[in-house]
């Protein structure tokens, strides 16, 4: 079968770093790490496990940043991934292929993809953190019987979604309710990462939160606030006006230009009518600001903004993944500020019930009338990969947010 292949090699990377000054189309060129390449059917693990005909899968920024080469060698994460990969972890699929063992899923079964490579999935016992359902802080991303990785797409065993067929533990296969279309179903990975930053960390009740960046990850964000807590105000920062009119469908009460950094910080002051602080040089601080931010961007930049509009006591919670770098953030701890990572998404807990996060979001499409899907604003099929990555490097020409990777029969009859 033909699938996207991510090459950990050197020379390319080398290659394709020098090449993506003249053009970004040298990320998807023929020297990148990123070849549409043939590669045998999945071979199943063992045999609790079976194997999934993608039928959407999303293209989540962690995913493009890999391309773009977004990262730096430093990065302790490289120790629990392994190559070459087949990325691609966002799936609605169907079960096509059953292992012997497995007894919670049928051919057939249409199903979202829990992509955690976590205890269950390698044959183990279940380590402290599997047994609390917190399935992305496990111990053994390195152990078991499959290679390092953390999540399907980057472990060379589990190969993910840019392809058309793909492995998976029959634990990591979610239901997806029947009066759930497969536009819908696609988002469940992004909106349970979303989720869980909110449900660990929530606003303070008739708070106010900002959203800084209005992706995908702050999109959904914007959409779980005002369905979760109605009472609090939703601020939010975007980059491209695309991503502002979505984030007021969304529902924020205000959306702020994210530069110059300088005006973004007068703005959020006059919105919630505190004093500005500005020192001899460099960007201000507030006399106040808003009780939480959720930065779904990650920048130096947004969190060095983020430590000057957050309240004395207030939180930043960071979900977004970019390279870091120096910046001046002596209001962290002078404000006395909470910075937390929220990473992915786990057994959820809400109104006193636990339930997968997915299923959450399954939940509250049903009972909350929640509707994410004006976010999916681009599909290719999958051997039109490269204007797909294209569209995710320039969103503001192309006006992408979420894109998808199209494997079914209507892929093939849209231009």
């Amino acid at each position: 079968m033909k699938a996207l292949v991510f090459e950990n090699s050197l020379p390319r990377q080398a290659a394709t770093f020098v090449l993506s000054r003249l053009s970004p189309a040298a990320f998807v060129g023929p020297l990148s790490p990123l070849q549409m390449r043939e590669i045998e059917e999945p071979r199943l693990p063992a045999d609790d496990w079976l194997a999934l005909r993608t039928r959407l899968c999303g293209l989540c920024g962690s995913d493009y940043k890999q391309v773009f080469l977004n990262g730096t060698y430093d990065n302790p994460m490289t120790a629990v991934i392994s190559f070459p990969q087949v990325l691609g972890h966002e799936v609605v699929a169907t079960v096509d292929r059953v292992g012997p063992a497995v007894s919670s899923r049928q051919i057939g079964d249409r199903v979202v993809l829990n992509p955690w490579l976590s205890c269950a999935t390698r044959g183990l016992e279940a380590c402290e953190w599997c047994q609390r359902g917190e399935l992305a802080q496990c111990r053994n991303f390195c152990r078991g019987s499959i290679d390092a990785g953390i999540h399907t797409g980057n472990s060379r065993h589990a190969t993910g979604g840019f392809a058309p067929l793909l492995p998976a533990h029959e634990s990591q296969c979610i239901p997806i309710p029947d009066q759930i279309d497969d536009d819908t179903a696609v988002l469940a990975d992004p909106f349970s990462v979303a989720l869980h930053s909110i449900l660990h960390w929530p606003p303070p009740a008739d708070g106010v939160a900002l959203v800084y960046g209005c992706g995908t990850l702050g999109l959904l964000t914007i959409a779980i606030l005002r369905a979760i807590y109605p009472q609090v105000r939703v601020l939010a920062v975007a980059r491209y006006p695309h991503q502002a009119a979505l984030a007021e469908t969304m529902g924020a009460a205000a959306v702020f230009q994210h530069r110059p950094a300088a005006q973004l910080i007068e703005s959020i002051a006059t919105d919630l009518g505190v004093e500005v602080q500005k020192p001899w040089r460099g960007l201000a601080m507030l006399n106040g600001g808003v009780d939480v931010v959720y930065d779904t961007v990650s920048a130096p930049e947004t969190l060095e903004v983020g430590v000057r509009v957050t309240r004395p006591r207030g939180s930043i919670v960071v979900t977004g993944v970019e390279p870091p770098k120096r910046f001046e953030w002596t209001p962290l701890y002078f404000k006395e500020i909470s910075l937390i990572g929220s990473n992915a998404f786990a057994i959820e807990e809400l109104d006193g019930r636990r339930q997968h996060a997915m299923e959450w979001y399954f939940e509250f499409v049903r009972t909350k009338s929640i509707d994410v899907t004006p976010i999916l604003t681009h599909r290719f099929r999958l051997e039109d990969y490269k204007q797909a990555f294209l569209a995710c490097h320039d969103q503001g020409r192309s006006g992408a947010v979420k894109v998808l990777f199209d494997f079914t029969d209507e892929a093939s009859k849209r231009p």
